[in-house]
């Protein structure tokens, strides 16, 4: 799995996101194969916002939400 920061391109009448040639060969992408796109838009109060909620009130570390995550993802 990759992270990266792209940006988006109109493109007709649809927007657009060009996935680096880095990213397409580390993760040996081919043309015509699926791939998933998780969307998150780039700003630090969404992040505030979604993870600054349940400071001292949650039983879990971020560590562990994460790891949660990816198992529920892949």
């Amino acid at each position: 799995m990759s992270v990266i920061d792209v940006k988006v391109k109109k493109w007709g009448n649809s927007f657009g996101v060009v996935i680096p040639r880095e990213v397409i060969e580390s993760e040996n992408i081919k043309e015509e194969e699926d791939v998933r796109l998780i969307v998150v838009k780039n700003s630090s109060k969404i992040f505030k916002e979604t993870f600054g909620i349940g400071k001292g009130k949650l039983k879990k570390s971020g560590q562990e939400f994460k790891d949660e995550a990816r198992r529920e993802l892949y």
